[in-house]
């Protein structure tokens, strides 16, 4: 019965929806995550361009920790010039369902004055998570796609970011994060962006075809969904829910402005109630042209200079537009091109829109 019904749901969540998309698309597995983790260790083999010791003491005192790790005792008050040592953090994301002896990516990152981690190797650290248990182990040779040169002048060039760099599969999983996938009658779905509509009409194509009740919407973000227990049974029933279509409600109206860099995003959604706008600048030039006024001979007079202002103003003569009732994204767009708007212009068309409550839509400056 259970394999008859996999095949009847499979076969019906592959009709083709219009302008659907698949479920594992729009939500997440409540309790089904990545893992951040941390570790501090050294990077050595680098060619003269690690940390300068004597500003950067926590190098010195973490390779000496290490070397007594091993019966090397460096003695009291040397001062050692460790040129191709470098103290790095290491950061990694442990995804779900890892399994130790598995391997991740890690990115190291300088955290002294080292130059370049170009040819270097990360001895082997710990990764720890926010409960401070040790979840893996990284140790490998680092690819950094950046370069640092210098001249004896003092010239010098550097290429995108020397002092970072990252190992593919640097670390080896120790430790299984526990996951509550297989617990419990039931799984909740999170949407990847709230909305009540979409929440709904997920509810509705699930209990449409494992019938009423097995899916209920708990607010616009979950969606509770019974679930099998045996947990062979579980990844059968979710892989054919991650894949039905659904199709979700259309998102709010937004205007996103970046003031920094100019960009400027309408979302289709926008609409404008009736507005005339007209947009243009005015350019006062003001330039001084004196006189030299010359007195003719033998009249006793004295040689002075007159001062000539000009005063020119020059006002661009852009149209007045006008937006009818219910004005479209394509619309606005086509009466801001008409009149050469630029970024900065738009920004304060719409901005003027918003405070004159013409425009229908959230104004977003970031």
């Amino acid at each position: 019965m259970w394999r008859f019904l996999c095949t009847v749901l499979l076969s019906l969540s592959l009709v083709p929806s219009v302008q659907a998309e698949r479920l594992k698309d729009l939500a997440s597995i409540q309790g089904v995550r990545s893992n951040q983790l941390i570790g501090y260790g050294l990077v050595v083999g680098l060619n003269g361009t690690g940390d300068q010791t004597t500003q950067t003491p926590f190098t010195l005192q973490t390779f000496n920790n290490m070397l007594a790790q091993f019966g090397i005792k460096v003695p009291t008050g040397g001062n050692a010039q460790l040129k191709n040592v470098a103290a790095v953090s290491i950061h990694a994301e442990l995804p779900a369902f890892a399994k130790p002896g598995q391997t991740i990516d890690v990115t190291i990152s300088s955290i002294g004055n080292a130059k370049s981690l170009r040819g270097g190797s990360l001895l082997m650290t710990p990764l720890k998570g926010i409960d401070g248990n040790v979840y893996a182990i990284a140790q490998g040779n680092l690819v950094v796609g950046g370069f640092d040169a210098s001249g004896a002048d003092g010239s010098r060039i550097t290429a995108n970011i020397p002092s970072a760099g990252r190992i593919p599969a640097g670390a080896t999983v120790e430790r299984a994060v526990p996951s509550p996938f297989a617990q419990g009658d039931s799984l909740t779905l999170n949407l990847n962006r709230a909305d009540f509509t979409t929440a709904k009409r997920i509810v509705d194509r699930i209990n449409e075809l494992l019938g009423p009740g097995v899916a209920q919407a708990l607010d616009a973000t979950s969606i509770r969904v019974s679930a099998p227990r045996d947990p062979g049974q579980r990844v059968d029933y979710l892989s054919i829910l991650e894949n039905l279509e659904v199709e979700p409600g259309q998102a709010m109206a937004k205007v996103i402005i970046n003031s920094r860099t100019g960009t400027i995003v309408i979302g289709q959604n926008v609409r404008v109630s009736p507005a005339a706008v007209t947009h243009g600048s005015l350019t006062v030039t003001i330039t001084e042209d004196p006189l030299v006024s010359q007195p003719d001979a033998l009249s006793g007079g004295q040689t002075a200079v007159v001062p000539r202002s000009r005063v020119g103003v020059d006002e661009e003569a852009k149209p007045m537009f006008k937006f009818g009732p219910g004005t479209t994204l394509d619309e606005i767009v086509r009466a801001v091109n008409l009149v050469g708007a630029a970024p900065s212009d738009l920004m304060a068309i719409l901005e003027a829109l918003k405070q004159a409550g013409a425009l229908q839509a959230d104004l977003i400056v970031i």
